[in-house]
């Protein structure tokens, strides 16, 4: 299930999903539409994953003609690539390459799509030599994300490659990172500032006057619009050749301004600055409005366009991301939309709710209590269109257990669980705020009492207001004296300027030690600021497992992939250790070779190398192979880069198909002294 924000299920009884209790000591209304979320959840999700319909996101190559590692009589006249999804189509995007390394194709690639089929086509020269040849493609997909991959085909019979594919797998390395760095921050910027504003303007109205509303606000604006900078200048690199040094190409920009995904970033800027315009008003004219008339119809304008600008924000991500391909994207993006607007209300919402708690003595309980009714509306939401989005994405059982997005959806269902727990803590906060009082600042909570406890309380202060109050007249003799003092020899002049500023800031320091005394004495105030802390600091941790999500290759694509290829997409991850001696001086040792997923596709490789005794072993050179013996399909030749002491890595090593290879794996460990060893491994 892709999801821009994690869909944080919480009971309608807590803040971030929490809805003040009374007095009785009953079971709360909330526990039981909490219960009843959970249970339906649970229904429906093993409804859609029990009869789940083809659909993928992300494209992947299903098959080709020549198929992988097939040795044919003549040579053909192009190569056809099949596609899950539909892919955008520029030259270069495939390239073919004879058994030197050459290129042997034309560089036009054309579309043959029809129906449900995604297929495209490239020429192959005339005149093709015998031999094992390359195919390498670097295209993106329909959702915006690069997809990256290389097989072989073999004219007469299959012979020794020297071409070289690129070792770094499509949007990774630096740019990659950045990329998925830029991600983060702009979704988290879109959950503060649209969760922030809606919590000033629909939860709490005199929030507009507090401080650090304003700056959080404005920090989402700023943390949404440089990251959205930060994304049209990468997307160029990213999808294409993934070198920092390309971030700054005019042309690779230009191109980037032409696609979707750069159109819904162009789109994005401009709704940021008419959401400027928004928060200026709101924190401005809205703010210092009095009469109450005047502030009812600048609200009642502010919550039209607000949503206005909102939904539209949102619709940047649904148009050109997972929801924008695959199965039902007319249905599909409208959901995603609405997946976005609810996270946002609930985790942005949670963050000012926390802010406030922390900044503002006087937080009123109806301010709680209308955002837990805000919070509730958002999981309902969040459930509904979650259930949608895992059937698109998933789709069956064994895609949620067996492929990485389904590992990585069952994390963030772990965190959900954890969230739910937390809140049910908040709601118990929220019940002891509503039994005491109409603030969350320390109002006491058993009325009959509060005469008693007054009185009593008085009469332990009043040995100490009457020594303050002695204190307080000789200052005042004082401070007299001295004002007369300097009235006459300033001729009667009013009190010295910047002693009165002097007194001011300490009379706003002593303000704020007071109001902190307050705020942190009320034990009810601070569980629930804790409570509120905690889901926050969940919510944090989901935003980030979300990100991931966006980037990786939906389960249902990943085991169609893994079926056209004749292998399974839940193919363990493959270890083997061999011991080596080179013959010469020090040329003992231990060589251990990690495969990652360990399936046909992208593989990250890593070799560690030890001495006898277990010390990391960092020798002059390190080379790797893979040979297909069924197939005669290789060597493919792998040269890893060296990462620490004798640890080297090799990322984006393409596997073309399922079978049992033989790795070869040659050490080097002085000018002369070398020695290859071998193994065969299972690859799934």
């Amino acid at each position: 299930m892709r999801s821009p924000a994690p869909p944080a299920l919480s009971t309608a009884d807590a803040p971030g999903g929490a809805r003040p209790g009374t007095a009785r000591r009953r079971t709360p209304p909330g526990g039981r539409r909490l219960a009843l979320l959970l249970a339906s959840l649970a229904a429906a999700l093993l409804a859609v994953l029990a009869g789940a319909a083809p659909a993928s996101a992300h494209a992947a190559l299903v098959g080709s003609d020549p198929q992988q590692g097939s040795v044919l009589d003549t040579a053909p006249a192009r190569v056809v690539l099949d596609f899950s999804e539909k892919i955008g189509v520029s030259d270069n995007a495939v390239r073919v390459l004879d058994p030197s390394g050459e290129r042997v194709d034309t560089g036009k690639l054309t579309e043959l799509s029809g129906g449900s089929r995604a297929r495209y086509a490239v020429n192959l020269h005339a005149g093709l030599p015998d031999g094992t040849f390359t195919v390498a493609y670097q295209v993106v997909s329909a959702d915006s994300h690069p997809v990256a991959g290389a097989f072989t085909f073999s004219i007469g019979a299959p012979s020794k490659t020297s071409a070289v594919v690129p070792e770094t797998e499509a949007g990774g390395g630096l740019v990659g990172f950045l990329y998925d760095v830029g991600r983060y921050l702009a979704y988290a910027g879109f959950v503060v500032l649209v969760g922030g504003a809606a919590f000033v303007l629909g939860c709490w109205p005199r929030g507009t006057r507090l401080r650090a509303l304003q700056r959080l606000v404005v920090g989402g604006w700023c943390a949404l619009t440089a990251a959205t900078l930060a994304l049209l200048l990468l997307r160029g690199a990213y999808t294409g050749s993934g070198k920092f040094s390309d971030v700054f190409d005019l042309g690779a920009l230009g191109d980037v301004l032409q696609t979707k995904p750069g159109a819904a970033l162009v789109s994005r800027l401009l709704l940021l600055a008419v959401a400027a315009l928004f928060i200026a008003v709101l924190f401005g004219a809205y703010a210092r409005r009095e009469d109450p008339a005047e502030r009812r119809d600048l609200g009642f304008g502010l919550a039209i366009g607000g949503p206005v600008v909102a939904i539209g924000l949102a619709s940047t991500w649904a148009l050109a991301e997972h929801a924008s391909a695959g199965l039902q994207t007319a249905v599909a993006m409208p959901v995603d939309i609405l997946h976005l607007l609810a996270v946002a209300a609930w985790l942005g919402g949670l963050t000012a709710l926390l802010v406030a708690l922390y900044r503002d003595p006087a937080v009123e309980a109806a301010t709680v209590h209308r955002f837990s009714r805000l919070a509730f509306t958002s999981v309902v939401v969040l459930v509904g269109t979650g259930i949608y989005q895992s059937w698109r994405q998933v789709g069956t059982w064994s895609a949620l257990t067996g492929t990485s997005y389904g590992q990585l959806l069952l994390v963030k269902v772990g965190l959900v669980v954890v969230l739910v727990a937390v809140a049910f803590f908040s709601r118990r906060w929220t019940s002891r705020l509503t039994e005491g009082g109409t603030t969350v600042a320390g109002v006491p909570r058993t009325r009959k009492a509060e005469p008693a406890r007054k009185g009593e309380q008085a009469r332990k202060a009043e040995p100490a207001r009457t020594e303050r109050s002695a204190r307080t007249q000789k200052t005042a003799v004082r401070d007299g004296g001295d004002a007369r003092g300097k009235g006459a020899a300033d001729g009667g002049d009013a009190a010295d300027p910047v002693r009165a500023a002097q007194l001011a800031r300490q009379q706003a320091a002593v303000r704020v030690a007071q109001e902190k005394r307050t705020r942190d004495a009320d034990p009810v105030r601070s569980g629930l600021r804790r409570s509120v802390l905690i889901e926050a600091g969940i919510a944090v941790v989901l935003l980030g497992v979300t990100t991931v999500l966006t980037t990786t290759e939906p389960g249902r694509t990943e085991e169609q992939v893994a079926a056209a290829k004749g292998g399974s997409a839940s193919s363990a991850p493959v270890s083997v250790k061999l011991p080596f001696d080179t013959g010469g001086e020090n040329g003992k040792g231990t060589v251990q070779l990690d495969i990652d997923p360990g399936r046909s596709g992208a593989n990250v490789m890593h070799v560690y190398i030890e001495r006898p005794g277990g010390a990391p072993f960092d020798v002059p050179e390190v080379r790797l192979s893979l040979t297909l013996p069924e197939k005669n399909l290789g060597p493919i030749a792998v040269r890893p880069q060296h990462l620490a002491a004798g640890h080297w890595s090799a990322s984006g090593v393409q596997i073309p198909m399922a079978g049992s290879w033989q790795l070869g794996v040659t050490v080097r460990t002085s000018d002369i002294d070398q020695v290859t060893v071998d193994k065969t491994v299972r690859i799934g």
